[in-house]
């Protein structure tokens, strides 16, 4: 796999010594990443910017002398740079990240906090991983690949490959969504198109944990479909979307007729949790013929396999488009593999999904 022709210089923006000391170790540990200074507010941020030209901000959505969004607003109306917000675990923080997201940030991490040594390494693999998204966001893109440094788990951690079912005890359509960098933006657009009698949609967003909730509530207010953050035994039915919460694995089941989805732990799949590959295995096993796929904008190849096993089990599969893509690679590894039945750009995607239930 090609390594980045350079390093990505990371401005940390963050009004806690001990976080801008975590985030610095977390980053500096990623060969790919250099960390060229950290900043406690905003106006020496500011100055920072001016001088050594990060390609990517971290930027701590609470701050003294200039709130986070306040000057991220600033900040992409002058001199846009790619921002990866860093929040805390309260329903406030969720809500003023999305904000965020909509006001031009592109990724959004927990703050790390010491915990569990596993905790720990996952956090930096995700925070990393966010960095690295943000840095290819940008019309001048670095490298549509990245150097792996974990062994990369796949769907077999969560539920292993078995054949698929040979005959469907129901027709009920499903559609299978996965998105990563840019796709608080395209599932809002995706789900706001979608009529209130839509298909029932199973969606895994890479988010951190509390966020998919905060995400949930905002698209129920303005979609015709219910969305909600799913639990572990919630029905898919006509009518609603639901979002795996962030930190779980979402897989879909079938008892009988009745679609439902498991919520459960487990290790990084794809080097996330949730993971697009383990909902996409399930969905090809317990819906096969009878579902659909859709591969959004975001970095890696999370999906890809996944998606295949939907196209071999019958499923019809579509992706996202470069030019609608704010990061083309998890749509870009479905398509190598010949997971992909149907390229489209965003705004096709609904009809298309509506026309193919339809038929059913």
């Amino acid at each position: 796999m090609d390594q980045m022709s350079k390093k990505i210089k990371v401005l940390i923006v963050d009004d806690s010594a001990v976080v801008r000391q975590t985030l610095r170790e977390i980053l500096l540990s990623d060969a790919d990443i250099e960390v060229i200074g950290t900043a406690q507010d905003p106006l020496i941020a500011a100055e920072k910017i001016e001088r050594d030209k990060p390609d990517v901000i971290t930027l701590d959505v609470e701050m003294p002398r200039m709130d986070g969004l306040t000057f991220l607003r600033n900040l992409m109306s002058s001199n846009p740079i790619p921002v990866v917000m860093c929040s805390s675990l309260t329903e406030q923080g969720a809500e003023t990240t999305l904000k965020a997201m909509q006001y031009g940030a592109v990724e959004v991490i927990n703050k790390p906090r010491l915990g569990a040594r596993q905790f720990l390494e996952d956090s930096r693999v995700l925070i990393c991983d966010a960095v690295k998204a943000a840095a290819l966001a940008r019309v001048r893109r670095i490298s549509t690949e990245t150097r792996t440094i974990e062994p990369k788990l796949t769907a077999d951690a969560i539920l292993a490959k078995g054949s698929f079912p040979e005959s469907m005890t129901t027709t009920e359509r499903v559609v299978a969504v996965g998105a990563s960098t840019g796709g608080t933006e395209a599932l809002r657009l995706f789900l706001e198109a979608m009529p209130h009698d839509a298909p029932g949609i199973v969606i895994v967003q890479h988010m951190p944990e509390h966020f998919t909730r905060a995400f949930a509530n905002r698209l129920n207010q303005s979609c015709r479909m219910s969305v909600k953050e799913a639990a572990d035994g919630d029905t898919v039915f006509p009518g609603r979307a639901l979002i795996a919460p962030g930190n779980k694995h979402m897989l879909l089941k079938r008892s009988g007729a009745r679609y439902y989805v498991e919520i459960k732990d487990g290790p990084l799949v794809s080097r996330h949790r949730p993971s697009v590959d383990v909902l996409f295995r399930s969905t090809a096993r317990y819906a096969g013929k009878n579902a659909i796929g859709v591969i959004m904008t975001g970095m890696g190849d999370d999906g890809a396999r996944g998606m295949l096993e939907m196209k071999q089990s019958g499923a019809v599969n579509i992706a996202q488009d470069e030019a609608s893509c704010i990061v083309f690679g998890m749509p870009k590894e479905a398509i190598k593999l010949g997971a992909v039945d149907h390229v489209l750009p965003l705004d096709k995607i609904p009809p298309e999904v509506l026309h193919f239930y339809r038929k059913s």
